[in-house]
């Protein structure tokens, strides 16, 4: 179980073995992030792109998932890896990467929604490892500004396109997949 008052310096996947299952936090380079619970609207949203993605996603091999569910980006079979993240939702196709408790390896598709407390983690520090890793499409949802910007990855860098509120994106991993955003965020 994992207790503040206990704090180390340095966290592997180990630890999170350890947690009780209602324990939300993410390490990244063996530092502990907590998580707070997120806002109405950003649940609205996990909401809309779930029910989105799990519609085109039914009867098709990739599978969807959203918080809390468990990625290792870079996992080591003796479970020593210090990245360990919980993405809002991700979309995994090698159905040999999951296992009961989430994704070891680069899941297809990341979707971070953000936060005050998280933006700038999940626009810069997670922007990066997630392009080490290989995640082959990653979307970051502005909920301030209604906006969506989607990174694809294209000879190991990432190419980024913005949607707007008005619009539909199209998710380039899932080809046919077009997400509505007037849904995702209400307008």
């Amino acid at each position: 179980m994992l207790s503040l008052a206990e704090k180390k310096s340095y966290y592997t996947y180990v630890d999170v073995l350890e947690w009780d299952e209602d324990v939300r936090a993410e390490i990244i380079d063996g530092e502990l992030y907590m998580m707070a619970p997120p806002t109405r609207f950003h649940q609205d949203i996990i909401w809309e792109l779930s029910r989105q993605f799990g519609n085109f996603l039914q009867g098709k091999p990739c599978k969807g998932y959203s918080a809390p569910f468990g990625v290792r980006l870079f996992p080591r079979e003796d479970q020593s890896d210090d990245m360990f993240v919980e993405p809002d939702i991700v979309v995994v196709c090698d159905s040999s990467k999951l296992d009961d408790r989430g994704c070891n390896g680069a899941p297809d598709l990341v979707v971070e929604i953000l936060s005050p407390s998280t933006a700038r983690h999940d626009r810069v520090v997670k922007f990066r490892k997630y392009l080490e890793a290989g995640v082959r499409e990653y979307w970051i949802v502005n909920p301030e500004e209604k906006i969506v910007q989607i990174h694809i990855l294209d000879n190991g860098q990432y190419i980024t396109k913005t949607y707007d509120e008005t619009e539909e994106a199209p998710v380039t991993i899932l080809p046919g997949c077009v997400i509505a955003l007037p849904l995702v965020f209400g307008t």
